[in-house]
C-alpha cells in the first residue's frame, strides 16, 4: 500500500460545526475510497505566510492515510478543487524515511497529551 499526506486548509470564515463537515467529507471520501486513514490532526486556525483569497488566516488540518489506488490522489484533490471551502491543499507520497518521521511525530504527540 502506498502511505500519502494530505494537508488542507479551511476558509477561516466557517464555524466550528461547518470546519468538522468540511474534515468529515474528507473522511468519507477517503473511506469510501477503500483507504486507510492512519492519523489525522487538527492543527486548528493559524495564521497564513501570505494572502490567499484576500484572507489571512485559515484551519489547517492533516490527514495521513494509505491506499493502493493510485487515481485516489487525483480524485481527491479533484474533491478539494470543487469544495468552495478548501482554499489550498497539498498531497504528497511519502517515502520510507517519511513514514518513519510521521510515526515518530505521532508517538511524540500521544505521549504529550498522556503527560499533560
Amino acid at each position: 500500500m502506498t502511505h500519502y499526506e494530505t494537508v488542507f486548509i479551511l476558509t477561516p470564515v466557517l464555524s466550528d460545526t461547518q470546519v468538522e463537515e468540511a474534515v468529515k467529507k474528507v473522511e468519507d471520501f477517503l473511506k469510501d475510497s477503500k483507504a486507510e486513514i492512519v492519523e489525522q490532526e487538527d492543527w486548528g486556525l493559524k495564521k497564513l505566510a501570505y494572502p490567499i483569497q484576500n484572507k489571512r488566516n485559515g484551519f489547517y488540518h492533516l490527514v495521513e492515510f494509505k491506499s493502493d489506488d493510485h487515481n485516489l490522489v487525483s480524485a481527491l484533490e479533484l474533491m478539494f478543487k470543487r469544495d468552495e471551502r478548501v482554499i489550498r491543499y497539498l498531497t504528497v507520497k511519502l517515502d520510507k524515511h517519511a513514514i518513519d518521521w510521521a510515526e515518530k511525530r505521532r508517538l511524540k504527540l500521544k505521549t504529550e497529551k498522556t503527560n499533560a
